[in-house]
């Protein structure tokens, strides 16, 4: 019996166009498919996550830029502002300006005159307002002698029912304003002695315990004095280490013990960074606590690690041509290296640097465990002065129960989040301006 058998040809058609084959199509494509789904699925819901995040930060924040204000006439009663009578600001009584606020509430609402009903009635205005009449004068010395208006700040109560955060509809024991205080404010509204104004002390003060005073100056000097110390300290350092490691060093057991080391420092908690700085700088070198010049030192072993990682990688992607060509010229390997292969590998060195530098920027951590969350109420003036840092400065803020500070961790975030995002655009933009396609 003969057995009858296709061509080739006609068999690999046959192959290709079946059902099964088609069938096998049908399921990669679909598969594919599945796969570009999934994908899709996973940046919509990160992308989704990072919109709830800042529009939550956003609008709980973004009232924190604008605070209440009440309008009173006030007296700067020579006697009490000044009584020695100098003419000096330097001599001035700066405790009396707080009474001086106070009596001029007093002055608008006459009717109130019982001890706890004036006490009620101060709930209106900051308990610091004081402080402001004191800048105000120290601007306006004529006004000693004179009565003048003046917007002062509200308490912090007021101020977060007229911006609208705590609703005034509440059962009066569930807000911190009660109802003889709505009716005062809505009276000081009435007569447009209320309004709204931008809150330059966010920007302009440092710490305080009270919101109305509180601010991220400090917080923001401390910061830079930090980042100052951190670079300086880690970009030499880790380009040193990563040219040696990656030109010169030869390849035995002890460079890639080394290297191993290096990146398993990448991933160890900041934490353990902050331990280390607390029984190095401050127990055994006795440096001081708090410090930016602390601060800067621990962020900078924190980020020597990723520096490095990211400098030889840019090392790496120099071609072997351009080392090549400058030996072939007579160059030496030291010349090759600072005149040739680093000059072409500094756009993606600085990329790692600024990436990692936001990273600094961001951590609590280590600055917790060397004391930089310390109650600072003046900007540091050097690197040796006690300070805090903006993400410290969140921190200790989240931790406050007035619903002042809610508004203004959510605003600090926001500014914190400006300077990474800052960060980053400058990183991406070394990296195109300067990026070599070989």
């Amino acid at each position: 019996m003969t057995e009858i058998t296709a061509p080739l040809s006609d068999r690999s058609v046959s192959f290709h166009t079946s059902d099964a084959a088609e069938k096998r199509l049908r399921a990669r494509y679909a598969a594919e498919k599945r796969f570009k789904a999934y994908g899709v699925i996973a940046i919509a819901f990160a992308v989704s996550m990072l919109a709830i995040l800042l529009f939550t930060l956003f609008r709980t924040g973004i009232s924190a830029f604008w605070q209440t204000e009440m309008q009173l006439e006030v007296t700067f009663d020579a006697a009490v502002v000044d009584p020695k009578g100098t003419g000096n600001p330097a001599d001035w009584d700066r405790g009396a300006f707080q009474g001086l606020a106070n009596e001029a509430l007093y002055k608008a609402f006459p009717e109130v005159t019982g001890r706890t009903d004036r006490r009620e009635l101060r709930g209106l205005l900051s308990p610091v307002a004081g402080a402001f009449l004191v800048n105000y004068a120290l601007e306006n010395p004529a006004v000693v002698g004179q009565t003048v208006k003046v917007w002062l700040p509200t308490s912090d109560g007021i101020n977060q029912i007229a911006k609208g955060n705590i609703d005034r509809t509440l059962p009066e024991s569930n807000r911190p304003v009660n109802d003889t205080q709505l009716g005062y404010l809505d009276r000081m509204e009435s007569q447009g002695a209320i309004r709204t104004a931008f809150n330059s002390t966010f920007f302009s003060a440092s710490d305080s315990n009270y919101p109305e005073l509180a601010g991220i100056l400090g917080a923001t000097v401390g910061t830079l004095l930090t980042m100052v110390v951190t670079i300086l300290l880690s970009l030499p350092i880790s380009v040193a280490a990563a040219v040696y490691l990656e030109e010169f060093a030869p390849k035995n057991r002890l460079t890639e013990l080394i290297e191993v080391n290096i990146n398993n420092l990448a991933a160890v908690p900041s934490i353990v960074f902050g331990l280390l700085g607390l029984a190095m700088f401050l127990n055994f070198f006795g440096m001081p606590r708090s410090s930016p010049l602390v601060g800067g030192m621990v962020l900078a072993l924190l980020v020597l690690p990723t520096i490095i990682i990211a400098s030889r990688a840019a090392l790496k992607a120099v071609p072997p041509s351009i080392r090549e060509a400058a030996l072939g010229m007579g160059a030496s390997k030291l010349q090759t290296v600072m005149h040739h292969v680093l000059p072409l590998a500094m756009p993606g060195i600085m990329t790692g640097t600024i990436i990692a530098m936001a990273h600094a920027l961001g951590e609590t951590a280590p600055l917790l465990m060397i004391g930089m969350n310390a109650f600072v109420t003046a900007p540091p003036t050097g690197f040796l002065d006690s300070s805090s840092a903006l993400p410290v400065q969140v921190y200790i803020w989240a931790d406050k129960p007035e619903r002042g500070f809610v508004e203004l961790t959510s605003a600090a975030i926001l500014v914190l989040l400006t300077f990474l995002v800052a960060m980053n655009a400058t990183a991406i933009y070394f990296r195109k301006k300067f990026e070599r396609r070989w």
